[in-house]
Parts: structure tokens; sequence; C-alpha cells
């Protein structure tokens, strides 16, 4: 692969370029962007600073515009990293003259807008899509052009690359109308907000790589594309002119808050920063968090503030008490309102993590009565345990004490407001070490992983942990995961909280597999005859349900055979057709038959459809590993394996799985004429419970299932149950484990409300299938990203019944996130108060490449 002009050494980790050209093998790029250091495939435009917006600090650009090359044609482009995602407005670009002349372009609360008023609405558009992710980037271009024939064309949004189509509002300016952006003289233009306006009308959150073009209505693509390595919608630098109006500004030269503001596009057409903050500290709105990875060439050490990518903040999603202030773009939060469980006033930050070397800093403003920071128990988080029966969290407390799980014992020096706090912590050892003002307690040594205090091992934990549990006199905490130099040196080998720091998953993102190379969802029409249709893998195991209009769930593997199918919402035996289901499968597609099937619909004339397709090996293998001998194709990257087998009706007889690791779902279904139940082992439950794939019922308790025995890393273990283990019955199984970036199984309590429970999976899913164990009569949930390409994710298909695709109310259902999925509704189906959840998750993108949904 050719790069002209540079040249990258093979020491991935400290490049170095020269001016000569070179011809790179795959090998060699694939290496490179495994190591976040190929400047072409991967970042063609590494971004270097972002700009800061506090409304509480009155933080916005302005600047004067001169005559417009054409003030009714431009397009404006920004990357966002949004903070308050509750209610209000959020205004990314306005424009004030007076109450009858003015236009802002904002997230009114979630939803994205244009809203210009000329003595009366003259443009009103509001999507339907809302925009409540605050872990990760959008990419947002707004397009203005109404000498367009078409009106509904005259206004156009993008994000992330995709046109939103869907509006609640949609009132376009007249042909030929005149914009109140773009105008010469009389009121400013401002960026961040509408008349200089603070906290209820500004924005909040982090802006970079904004541009403007005077006279053209552009596409994305002049400032975005799609990495073929990832699949994610990256930015690219602008090409073309600008007109006389045009700017581009990046917010990349932090000398003064002066140049701040510099247009890099030729045309000087600065911008005023007003009330934004250079000085070194908390108060910096200079920052690192970009949408790009980068490594810093040169640079010897992660002292915050060079490593350039997503970082961690406070998430808004994930906090256990009510009330509580969170500004200065969600790194500082001051407690507030009634607490919660696993302690009062708890804020989590958007990283979750269980391996490899880590540092952050929390610095104590204000009063502080009771303040803790450390870790957290995600499993405590994400289920609203109390701390007398959880464990974690593992905290250093404002009273000098180290708390390990729920008991605390004397540990260094007690710290107050004006204090940092620094957390070191190796999750590959289990170690964590606190440091006051740069002096570590307990005469701790990090690098050396001496004097380290140990935690638990074999859990997931949350960092960024803070607490204050007083409901008076409470303390801020500042946070900085890095994105800002820190205040104190970190120790040697130790990572700021960046997603360019984030490793590598099994699966391969970035490199040359993508998590739709192993779980793949597709929409397609029926045609009643026959028709192939692209799924983009192999697909061993494929899922179809028709969406609008009842019909069986019909479920078709390559080691069965294609030619049988199977219904999750029904007890029947196994059906075989050759020619009206599936009817061959290769290597990227399926092909369909003529749809007159006994039982379930494939391919109607005219009927829409939802096909979730899985790879396994695309072979298989005899596995006696057990005490029954299975047939098993198995993808052990992707921890999926379809196994078949006859049952011995022995009570703890064992099959081989194929994996290599335990599963953490495995859904047995008998298959011959004496059928049965759709038996679920998830190992959130445990292996003393089941339940039933095709039916409505709680958790059922009973040892005849599985014996009472967990799934080994070889093994699942058999009751002697019809349903799993008759003398002469036949089986399949399908058994999932976790993979960290791509696949998610675990559980989560139900709060009751529409801002609901938040579950991080550490990717952005796909699909999510959810089922509430401890109340009868609620449905399994699924939900997927084909069928809800933007949040909220409200349509919702049932596996244990044949209906038709539902809906929730608009704004509800469940938000798919860059990092995880938030229950935004308060019924028993997905998050009722006292209810506990079931779920299996599989990956669009991993966090370290996922945009904001």
């Amino acid at each position: 692969m050719d790069y002209p002009g540079k040249v990258i050494t093979k020491n991935q980790v400290t490049p170095t370029q020269t001016s000569a050209s070179g011809n790179w093998t795959l090998d060699d790029q694939a290496a490179a962007i495994k190591n976040n250091n190929w400047p072409v495939a991967l970042v063609p435009n590494p971004i270097s600073k972002s700009l800061r917006f506090n409304p509480a600090d009155t933080a916005y650009l302005s600047r004067s515009f001169g005559t417009p090359t054409n003030n009714k044609k431009w397009t404006l482009s920004g990357w966002i990293k949004r903070a308050d995602v509750s209610s209000g407005y959020n205004t990314l670009f306005g424009r004030y003259a007076d109450a009858n002349n003015f236009i802002r372009i904002d997230f009114l609360s979630q939803n994205l807008r244009m809203y210009q008023y000329k003595s009366a609405n003259d443009v009103l558009l509001a999507s339907t899509a809302v925009f409540r992710d605050s872990s990760a980037w959008y990419h947002i271009v707004v397009v203005y052009d109404s000498d367009n024939a078409t009106a509904s064309n005259r206004v156009l949004f993008y994000v992330n690359g995709t046109q939103i189509t869907s509006f609640s509002s949609s009132t376009y300016p007249s042909s030929g109308s005149s914009s109140i952006w773009n105008v010469s003289g009389g009121a400013t233009h401002q960026i961040g907000t509408l008349n200089g306006n603070g906290v209820g009308d500004a924005y909040a959150g982090v802006m970079t790589e904004v541009y403007m073009i005077d006279g053209q209505a552009l596409t994305p693509s002049s400032f975005g594309m799609t990495n073929p390595q990832t699949g994610q919608w990256i930015p690219i630098k602008y090409s073309g002119t600008y007109g006389a109006n045009g700017f581009y500004v990046n917010f990349k030269d932090a000398t003064s808050t002066t140049t701040l503001g510099y247009d890099y596009s030729g045309n000087a057409n600065n911008w005023t920063a007003n009330n934004f903050s250079v000085t070194a500290g908390a108060g910096n709105d200079s920052l690192t968090d970009v949408p790009t990875p980068w490594i810093a060439y040169n640079t010897t050490g992660d002292v915050g503030g060079v490593i350039r990518g997503n970082y961690a903040t406070f998430n808004p999603l994930l906090y256990t008490g009510s009330g509580g202030t969170k500004t200065d773009g969600n790194l500082q939060f001051a407690a507030g309102g009634t607490g919660g469980p696993p302690f009062n006033y708890s804020i989590y930050s958007t990283f979750t993590l269980n391996t490899g070397k880590w540092y952050w800093e929390m610095a104590i403003s204000g009063a502080s009565s009771q303040p803790f920071v450390g870790l957290f128990n995600t499993a405590v988080a994400f289920s609203g345990g109390s701390t007398a029966s959880i464990s974690g969290p593992v905290v250093y407390g404002y009273d000098g004490n180290y708390y390990n799980e729920t008991s605390g014992v004397a540990f260094g020096s007690t710290y107050t407001a004006g204090d940092v706090i620094g957390i070191a912590v190796d999750f590959d050892n289990n170690l964590i070490w606190f440091s006051k003002n740069g002096t570590f307690q307990n005469s701790g040594v990090p690098a050396s992983g001496t004097n380290g205090k140990s935690f638990g091992s074999g859990k997931t934990w949350g960092v960024g942990y803070v607490e204050s549990g007083s409901s008076v006199n409470r303390a801020t905490f500042v946070a900085n995961f890095g994105q800002r130099p820190f205040a104190y040196t970190p120790p040697t080998g130790f990572r700021s909280l960046c997603t360019t720091n984030l490793p590598a998953t099994a699966i391969g993102f970035g490199l040359t597999n993508q998590g739709d190379d192993y779980f793949n969802p597709v929409l397609y029409t029926g045609n009643g005859t026959s028709q192939t249709i692209s799924t983009g893998l192999q697909p061993d195991f494929i899922w179809i349900k028709r969406i609008n209009g009842a019909a069986a769930h019909t479920l078709t593997d390559s080691v069965r055979g294609i030619s049988k199918q199977l219904f999750s919402n029904l007890t029947d035996a196994e059906q075989t057709d050759a020619d009206s289901g599936v009817t061959a499968i290769s290597s990227s597609s399926i092909t369909l038959g003529d749809n007159n099937l006994a039982v379930g619909s494939v391919n109607g004339s005219g009927s829409t459809y939802v096909a979730w397709n899985w790879k396994a090996s695309g072979s298989t293998v005899s596995n006696t590993s057990g005490t029954i001998t299975s047939t098993v194709s198995a993808n052990t990257t992707a921890g999926f394996s379809i196994v078949t087998y006859t049952g011995n009706g022995t009570n703890g007889a064992t099959v081989g799985h194929g994996l290599g690791v335990a599963p953490s779902w495995v859904i047995v279904k008998r298959r011959g004429a004496s059928a049965g139940n759709w038996t679920v082992y998830s190992s959130a439950l445990g292996a003393t419970k089941y339940l039933y794939l095709n039916a409505d019922s709680a958790e059922g308790t009973a040892s005849v299932f599985w014996n009472n025995t967990a799934p080994t890393s070889t093994l699942v273990t058999l009751g002697d149950d019809g349903y799993v283990n008759a003398n002469t019955g036949t089986y399949v199984a399908y058994c999932f484990a976790a993979v960290a970036g791509y696949s998610a199984f675990g559980s989560y309590a139900g709060n009751g409300s529409a801002n609901g429970t938040f579950v991080y999976t550490g990717f952005r899913p796909e699909f999510v299938m959810i089922k509430t164990t401890n109340y009868a009569g609620y449905y399994w949930n699924i939900h997927d990203a084909a069928r809800n390409p933007y949040n909220s994710s409200n349509l919702v298909l049932y596996p244990n019944v044949s209906n038709a695709e539902d809906v929730y109310s608009a704004g509800s259902g469940l938000d798919i996130l860059s990092n995880g999925f938030k229950l935004r509704d308060a019924g028993g189906g997905l998050n009722g108060s006292g209810f506990n959840y079931i779920y299996m998750a599989f990956a669009e993108s991993p966090f370290q490449f996922a945009n904001a949904r």
C-alpha cells in the first residue's frame, strides 16, 4: 500500500517519519493500525484539540460576518460530544437580531432542530430521533438551500454521515428565502449559544472541526468518511473552497484565548472566544478529547493532555441519586437530591475496565464531609444493590481509611477541599494505589507494584467512582481522566482513560475483522418466489422474523441442515422443507425459497423481514469431551457454537460445546416428535435456574435441567428433563460466551422510571434481547440497530409470540449507546421497579471505535 511523502518505521511504539515514500503490505498496515499509528486508513485527519463549552461560564464564540457569497445557500459541519442530554436548549449555532429575527441550530432536550423566526415561524425542523449519548462523538452537518426546487431539501440534517428524514415538526423555508445566518453586519453570529445566553440556552459539551461553507450545499462526504477497517464514520479534511464567510476552526492553538478562534480556511475569518480559559488546571477548556484515536509522536509518557481520542467523563446516564449538578463537560460533579445505593449520591464514569494499568485524578473542591474515590463493581451499580450485600466498592475515604468491600481500615492522610487524589489501578494484578497531592499513601510505588491494596478478581470494575454521603456540606469533584495535563506525574506504565488506550478486542476490530463478520442483522422484503439476500458473512445460524405481520420466528442452522426449521415461539418439533425456507447459504448470503412453509414465513411477497445471522465455524466436528458425543460447529473467536446431540436420559450427563471457555448463555431445544420448550441457561441466573424462550413465565428452579452445575470451558452439564436430555431425544443447543468488545451477557435491576437503568456493555450494541426473570406475564424483547437506526429503539419483536413488530411510545423503549444501552421505559417488559432482567447483546462497534448514537 502506498503512503506518498512519508514512511513509518516498523517500530510501532515510537514511529518516525521521513520524506521518502514507501510501499507497505496489508500486514504492515494492520500492525500499525493495531497500535494506533497508521495515519491513512484509521486516522486520515488526526485532530489535536477540542474546546469545552460550559454554560455556567457563559462560554461561546462570536463573529460579525461580511458580505456573503450566497445568503440562501450554506453548509455547517462540526463534531460534538454532548454533556447535557437532559432538558432545555443546547445551542450549537445561533444568531439573534431581535425577538422577531433569530436562528438557532440546537438540541431541544434531545431532538436536533433548526428554528428560524422571521416575524413568524419561517423554519422549524425537529428530528423525531433523539441524541442523548454523552459517551462519544457525533458528526453534525446542516445544509440550508432555499433555492432548491424541492421544499423538503431546503434544510437537510445529517448525523454521522446519514441523513435524518423523520421529523416531528417540518416547516421549510419558502423558495428563495434568505436566512438569518450568514448575514453581513448587525448582530454577531455565535457558536455555542444564542445571544450570549448561559445556562438553559447554551451548548454543554465539547466541540471540534467546525466548518462553514458559504454558497454551497454539500454532503457529509466533504467532511467525513466510513473507515473501511472499522466501519466507523471519521473526520477527513475538507479540500474545497469556502466562500466569502466560510471558515474552519479546530481550536488547536491554545496559546491564548485569542488563538482559540483562529480560522484555518485561509479566509482569516477568526472568531472571538468569550469566557473560555486556557490556564492550566481544572478550568482549562482546551482538551485532547477528540473523535480520532492517535498517539502523538515523540511522547515519553502518558502525562495527560497528550494522547488523543475519546476520553472518559462522568456519565450522566449512570447516577444513583437524584439531583446533583454536572458541569464542565461532565468533568465536575456536585451531589444533590435524594441518594441511592451502593452509596448515596454516586456517579460513575463512561468507562468500565477489567484489564490493564490506568491512572486518573479527582480534585476535591467546596465543602467535603464524606467524599470517597476509587472503584465500583459494575454488578452492584447496575443492579442497585446495597453495600451490605455487594462485592465492592474499593475506595479511599476522606477520613484516611481504605474501604475494600464494606469494611474500612486505616490507610493514609485525611483529605479535604483543595486536595487532588490520584488513583492508579493495575487490573491485571488486582492492585490499587491512592495518592494525595502527588504522594502515594501507604508507601505505595505503583510503577514497581509495591504496597498496593488488593481487591477482588473476576469482576468488571467501573472507574471514576465518587460519593458524597451527607445530605449537607457535600463535596464537589473535578475529574481529570487525562484529557488535560495531570496535576501530578502518573506512575510509569499507567495510562489515561482514553479509548485510544483501550486494549484490542479479540474480534480484531480495526484489523481485518469486524463485528459484522460474526453477527449481522439484515432487513429485506419478500418476493414470494426465490431470492438471494446478502448477509455479509457466512450465516451458520439464521433467525428470521416477519416484521409487518404475524408469523412464527423461523430458526435454521447449518449443523441440523438448512432444510430444517424450528420456531422460537412454539414447542413444535423440527419441520423439514427444502424448497420454501432457507434453501442455500454461501460465504456472504442466504437464498430463500417460495415461502410455502407449513409453519413460519421467510419470503412472503411484499412482507418485510429481519434476519439475524451468526457465524459459527462453517463446518462440523465430532466432540467426545462429554459423556454424550456431540456434533459441533464452534467459532471460538466469536464465542458461539451450534451443538447437536442425542440425549441419554441420565442426570449429570455432559455434552462438549467446543468453545474453550465457559458459555454465558445456552439455549436448548428438543427437535424430535416429542418436542417441548426452549430451555435457557444464563450465567446471571446460575445453574439452579432456567427460563423458557417460548414463554412469558418467570424463572424456575430445578436441578433436572442443568444438574445444578454451571458449564465449564468444555462441557454443558444436563439433568434428566425431557426438554434437555430425554433418552434417545434429539437436540440442538446454541451456546454463547462473552467476548470483550463484541458480546455481553448479564443482568440488571429495573427502576420503574423512564430515566431507566444504564447497562454498560463495552460496545455499541447492534442486537439486544431482554427478559424479566422474577415476574411472569412479560414477553422477551428483541431490539436491533437495523430496525432502529436512531434512538430511541422503540421497535420490538417478541421471540415467544408470533406477533408483528410492536412499537413502544415515542422516546421510550431503550437507547442504544456507544458503550451500552439505557432503558427508557418504566414498564415491566424492560424496566419495572423491583424487576430483575437478563440480557444478551452483540456489537455493532466496540467502544473504542464507536460514534455516539
